[in-house]
């Protein structure tokens, strides 16, 4: 049987418009701005007061209803991916009656009853996994019909922590179909991940008890989280992903890795992907060709490290589970590629092999900060539109993805550009959903963090959902409490 092309027609995104300038919170809170500059980013977005994932999820499937002129009635999957659901019990289904009532308003049918409406989580990796079980639904029973799969997040972390600057919040929605317009999704090809991993970053609900929602409707969502245990997570994964798809594939890493003009890669910040992606580069070279060892051993003797003590290391599979330890968790699972790879960093090399295949969108995601789920289809969303603007073809072009999620897994998955990806990409608007903004000063940005009322805030809710109350009653006859009830503001 023949395989079906089948892969994505449409982004679209909602970002709420609450921001701070990380210049601004580093005068706050006294952090180095040049060094916070390099290694996150410029701002990042809060999420209102009247503001969940759920409703910034619903106004992404609105706009990608309107922007690509969707009939409702052809989706049959509307699958959401998230962590920071506040539901337990469902998920897309609340995605789906929102969007329905707004349907309703503007004389368009609903989405279709016979849609599938899952909820997957597995920390930033929820939306490619959302992703691949909605192309797996059109390849078989879904066949013919169209998929919408949503990733929303809100990542916020204790003020004084070291993950604060790193905060984000919003919401893209993706359209897959067959014979798509924008990119094929080439499952058969692409890689993947998993190992637990204990403590990198969890969400436990003990953190939830107790919380006040007294003055706001939000709940706090921190995490629990382990910086550098967790960037050795984050690239131990992907190298595994990476290794799994040159096994599938029977390509050879070094040779491949070079061939690629453009990676997308799972981005919490400005500087994990441009790391987790040098370490897969010197990983191939320690696997390739003498040419590809003799460069790598260029940057070894640099370095002051012995080439072959360096590809010991690199064929050691350090079990990363056992620096899940309070007293090992600063430990480096490869100090010795480390060491290369700061040396590799300062490189010429670098720009070509690193900088310049993470450069489509790059500086549009320097405004996001961590979206979560929604950091990958975000960057690929800023992607397309910046080879828009700069007049690349991309036509026929293979973009790799590699997304995350603490845990651990990994996903490697190649895209194939299609030939009306032009057209496609002209739709999408993520650098209009950005436009609009609200610059948050010190007190206004300290409350809407903590979950207290907010003054002054110069906005008015256009075309979007808003909480419009949150349920109290517990009753024996009747009990809704902590249910939100939502309106779509047109």
């Amino acid at each position: 049987m023949e395989r079906k092309s089948i892969g994505i027609s449409g982004l679209a995104a909602y970002t709420p418009p609450f921001r701070v300038w990380l210049e601004d919170w580093c005068q706050w809170t006294g952090n180095h701005w040049p060094k916070i500059r390099e290694v996150v980013g410029r701002s990042f977005r809060v999420r209102g007061p009247n503001q969940s994932v759920y409703t910034m999820a619903a106004t992404a499937v609105m706009r990608l209803i309107n922007q690509y002129d969707i009939d409702p009635t052809r989706v049959k999957f509307l699958g959401l991916g998230t962590e920071s659901s506040t539901d337990n019990s469902a998920g897309a289904i609340i995605v789906k009656g929102m969007v329905d009532q707004a349907l309703a308003a503007q004389g368009k049918p609903p989405i279709a009853r016979s849609c599938e409406v899952p909820e997957f989580k597995h920390a930033c990796l929820g939306g490619v996994y959302g992703m691949k079980s909605a192309i797996r639904h059109l390849a078989l029973d879904g066949a013919g019909g169209q998929a919408i799969v949503v990733c929303a997040d809100i990542a916020e972390y204790a003020r004084g922590s070291s993950g604060e600057p790193t905060q984000g919040a919003g919401a893209v929605a993706m359209l897959l179909e067959e014979n798509p317009r924008l990119a094929e999704v080439d499952l058969v090809k692409s890689g993947s991940a998993s190992d637990y991993r204990i403590m990198d970053f969890r969400k436990p609900m003990l953190r939830f008890c107790g919380q006040d929602r007294s003055e706001s409707h939000q709940v706090q969502d921190f995490p629990v989280f382990n910086g550098k245990y967790s960037t050795t997570c984050y690239i131990d994964e992907t190298l595994h992903a990476l290794d799994d798809m040159y096994e599938k594939r029977g390509i050879r890493a070094s040779e491949y890795l070079r061939s690629l003009k453009t990676v997308f890669m799972h981005r919490p910040y400005r500087r994990m992907p441009e790391t987790g992606w040098a370490v897969a580069y010197l990983f191939a070279l320690g696997s390739g060709s003498p040419e590809d060892r003799a460069e790598l051993a260029s940057f070894c003797y640099e370095a002051g490290v012995e080439p072959d003590a360096l590809l010991a290391e690199m064929s050691s599979k350090p079990e990363i589970v056992l620096l899940a330890d309070p007293e090992r968790l600063n430990y480096e699972a490869f100090p010795l590629t480390m060491a290369v790879f700061r040396i590799f960093r300062a490189s010429r090399r670098y720009r070509r092999e690193i900088l310049d295949k993470l450069a489509l969108g790059s500086d549009t995601m320097l405004d996001l900060g961590n979206l979560y789920t929604a950091a990958l289809p975000a960057w690929i969303a800023a992607g397309f539109e910046q080879a828009i603007d700069e007049g690349c073809d991309l036509t026929g072009e293979e973009l790799l993805t590699l997304g995350y999620g603490s845990g651990d897994a990994a996903e490697v998955i190649p895209f194939f550009v299609a030939d009306g990806w032009r057209e496609a990409t002209a739709k999408i608007g993520f650098g209009k959903s950005m436009e609009f903004t609200v610059d948050l000063d010190e007190a206004q940005y300290a409350a809407l963090h903590d979950g207290r009322r907010v003054y002054n805030l110069d906005y008015l809710p256009h075309n979007e959902f808003v909480i419009d109350k949150v349920g109290r009653t517990d009753e024996r006859q009747f009990q809704d409490v902590g249910i939100e009830y939502y309106k779509y503001v047109s």
